[in-house]
């Protein structure tokens, strides 16, 4: 096969709620930290174990970084689809550090809220009828209730997926 893929999909929780830093030609980045947690029981003690790992997320799409800003909180759980990118930066004590941030640009990328408004943390269904989310690349997706349920894109040129006739169970 030629040609490679660079592709996160995350289920987490935020870490911190979303920073919004603005840049001089007029672009935005959000960023925020987004905990994903594994579990599982010990077998030779039956004790819950859990382990989580944390993922720096920068969002430079326009229509996502607003939601992210506009919606999420600390705690609120969502989907994400983005890339791996890793850049260097030299810090306050003139050290040179790499970090490996998840990244949602404009093609490709996906912000789906999926837990209900607790304490502001995000929208649910007693606000417009389904979790709130957003897709890059096509424009529409906003207000699925779930990334499987695809929506027709709305401008943005995209093409609208095909619906899908199978019955698999989940």
């Amino acid at each position: 096969m030629a040609g490679s893929v660079n592709k996160v999909i995350l289920v987490g929780n935020l870490g911190r709620d979303p920073e919004v830093r603005s840049f001089a030609n007029g672009g935005r980045v959000v960023s925020f930290s987004l905990a994903t947690t594994e579990s599982w029981r010990d077998k030779a003690t039956g004790e819950r174990k859990d382990k989580t790992e944390w993922h720096n997320v920068q969002i430079f799409d326009e229509q996502l970084g607003k939601v992210a800003e506009q919606f999420l909180k600390k705690g609120a759980k969502v989907y994400l689809q983005g890339s791996l990118q890793t850049r260097e930066f030299t810090d306050k004590d003139n050290n040179q550090r790499k970090t490996t941030e998840v990244v949602l640009q404009r093609f490709n990328s996906e912000l789906v809220m999926l837990d209900g408004r607790r304490d502001g943390g995000g929208m649910g269904e007693g606000d417009y009828g389904a979790s709130e989310g957003a897709r890059s690349g096509g424009g529409g997706g906003f207000g699925r209730t779930s990334p499987m349920e695809r929506r027709p894109a709305v401008g943005g040129g995209g093409r609208a997926p095909a619906p899908m006739d199978d019955d698999i169970p989940f």
